[in-house]
């Protein structure tokens, strides 16, 4: 989702080239063809928005999936940047790296403060380990390799399975089906209390290519060695109960909200602090309900209720 909404800013620009493979076409998982590839191509500059991802359901039940896949892409695309003398990677990660009681807002320097959220602990670890990772490459190397830690993204290409998607998409295809089959509730996990920060896909692709494109100077001035990882959010946030409302107006549902108590509620509260993106001069601009309409458009048009 947020590697197709990068690649639809970078094919506005003049002076940039885009290599792009289809999953079919390049497993990352296959550390001998991630290798090939990079010898073959030889890019200039790689962002790694590849991931296996998901929400609580998801997690819980392929937790290896989820720590094995994403610890396998990472290592195998970081390192063939490497070995092929790419000197510049952006790496995208995910708030689920902090602790399930950080202070809120989570700073970056909340990073391995505490205890994990158990319900994504092993992705949450994968994600630690590819910032440490480039980190690690950057202090040994020399190497410019940066990450940023969206908080939960949603918008146009998300997987809307109604149990193995995050909570936006998650919802928008319950409440779709609710409608279509005349249904009289749609029931949302959890007890609706949770607090979350939700980030528009193309909000966070501007981000990444600002993180990406900043002054090495700079960069380097705002972070440290073993601690370079750069939140991105909005800096607000909403209940589950009341996204669920807003999503329940824009699909239009006039049923009942029913909230499930038998599972699980997730981390009680996700915010970012976003203050040291802010400083250094980006800011998201896509409002929640603009971004859910436009997200709900592209569900219909796309066929992705089928």
């Amino acid at each position: 989702m947020v590697g197709s909404a990068i690649c639809r800013q970078l094919q506005e620009r003049a002076d940039v080239e885009l290599i792009t493979r289809t999953r079919k076409e390049l497993d990352l998982c296959d550390q001998t063809a991630v290798q090939e590839f990079m010898k073959s191509e030889k890019p200039d500059e790689v962002i790694l928005a590849a991931a296996k991802v998901g929400g609580i359901y998801a997690n819980n039940t392929y937790p290896a999936e989820f720590i094995y896949q994403n610890l396998q892409i990472q290592n195998n695309v970081i390192d063939a940047a490497h070995v092929n003398d790419v000197q510049k990677l952006l790496f995208l990660g995910s708030s689920c790296i902090y602790p399930r009681q950080a202070k809120q807002p989570m700073r970056e320097d909340s990073l391995l403060s505490g205890m994990l959220e158990p319900t994504n602990e092993p992705y949450a670890i994968a994600k630690i380990a590819g910032i440490k990772l480039c980190e690690s490459y950057n202090r040994q190397y020399g190497s410019d390799y940066r990450s940023v830690m969206p908080t939960n993204l949603y918008g146009p290409g998300d997987n809307y399975h109604p149990e193995n998607s995050h909570v936006v998409p998650a919802l928008i295809r319950r409440f779709h089906d609710a409608v279509v089959n005349n249904l009289d509730e749609v029931v949302v996990w959890g007890s609706g209390t949770p607090k979350r920060e939700l980030l528009y896909v193309d909000d966070m692709a501007s981000a990444s290519l600002f993180v990406h494109k900043l002054d090495r100077k700079v960069f380097e001035a705002h972070t440290q060695p073993m601690l370079s990882h750069i939140n991105v959010g909005t800096g607000t946030e909403l209940t589950i109960k009341e996204l669920a409302e807003t999503i329940k107006a824009v699909v239009g549902f006039k049923g009942k909200l029913i909230f499930d108590l038998t599972k699980p509620d997730g981390a009680p509260r996700k915010l970012m602090d976003v203050s040291l993106l802010s400083k250094l001069g980006w800011g998201a601009t896509t409002e929640i309900e603009l971004g859910l309409q436009i997200s709900y458009t592209d569900f219909k048009s796309a066929g992705r209720h089928a």
